[in-house]
């Protein structure tokens, strides 16, 4: 992760959810990939190691994501004026 709210160790997550733009593309990607796989290959054997790792990965990409978004609008002035 290149952004510098990424790499700015002494920020908590919580000031840096909603600022990079790459984090959210990423894990718009892993949801895109993560959920049809699960759907195609594991919806069938929900208990299997497998399919739970794959719904702990969607679920927590998912959630991250979520967070990211909801707080974008509010973080939005901040990114810009320090850029």
């Amino acid at each position: 992760m290149s952004c510098r709210f990424c790499q700015d160790a002494s920020l908590s997550i919580r000031a840096k959810l909603g600022r990079c733009k790459r984090c959210m593309i990423q894990l718009a990607v892993m949801n895109l990939l993560l959920w049809p796989i699960w759907f195609v290959w594991f919806s069938n054997t929900p208990k299997s190691i497998e399919s739970i790792t794959l719904l702990f990965a969607g679920g927590a990409s998912a959630i991250l994501l979520a967070l990211h978004l909801i707080l974008m609008p509010f973080r939005r002035g901040d990114s810009d004026a320090q850029s």
